[in-house]
């Protein structure tokens, strides 16, 4: 089997920058792995996310966004994670199932237990063996983002969490903190406010601990 290691963290944190990063350390390594994301990480699952990123859609409500996360995860296992895993490869992950947790859940108000028996009943027995959350304050990661998709030109296509209240990205900041402290020998917290190259050194120490600990050579 292979090794499940996902990136997790509010708007801004740096996790597209540093899972690609992470990504130059295994090869460096000469180990298998991909890269993916969620939602996304297929043709339907891609199509799913442009649903749920996009700022028109400011009228979805909190279920429907958990039923179709769910449903991106679904497809995303299946076609691409466990095939990788199954092989030996190790799968690098851009947000899961915590993400949902913290966003439905802590951010928009959702009753934890419902998130919880969706997730038993479509991803039975599905755990990372390491979660990486980047952890800065909710003001830094929404300016930065914020910043990323207007220079990218992307406020209509991916802006829809931007344009939400500061508050609302506490309550996620303070939804994965939690889930952190309830499964600290899943999660390593890395504070994504150091410079890019210290919390590359940070991740890529994290990520030696898991293999080492699964018996990989580095």
């Amino acid at each position: 089997m292979g090794l499940f290691i996902v990136f997790e963290g509010i708007e801004g944190c740096g996790k597209t920058t540093q899972i690609s990063r992470a990504g130059d350390f295994l090869k460096q390594q000469n180990l298998p792995f991909i890269i993916t994301r969620e939602p996304g990480g297929t043709p339907i699952g891609d199509e799913i996310r442009k649903i749920l990123l996009s700022s028109k859609n400011t009228d979805i409500i909190p279920l429907t966004e958990l039923l179709l996360y769910t449903a991106s995860k679904v497809q995303h296992l299946q076609q691409i994670i466990n095939p990788a895993l199954s092989s030996g490869t190790i799968v690098l992950c851009d947000r899961f199932f915590d993400a949902t947790v913290a966003y439905q859940g802590y951010g928009e108000g959702m009753l934890l237990p419902l998130i919880e028996k969706v997730h038993s009943m479509f991803l039975p027995g599905l755990a990372p063996d390491l979660t990486i959350l980047l952890d800065c304050s909710a003001e830094l990661g929404l300016n930065r983002s914020r910043r990323r998709i207007r220079l990218e030109g992307k406020e209509q296509a991916e802006g829809r969490f931007e344009d939400k209240e500061l508050t609302f990205h506490e309550r996620v900041r303070a939804g994965y903190l939690q889930l952190a402290r309830r499964e600290p020998e899943r999660f390593r917290i890395v504070d994504a406010g150091l410079s890019v190259d210290e919390v590359h050194e940070k991740i890529c120490s994290c990520i030696t601990e898991k293999l080492r600990e699964k018996g990989y050579a580095v």
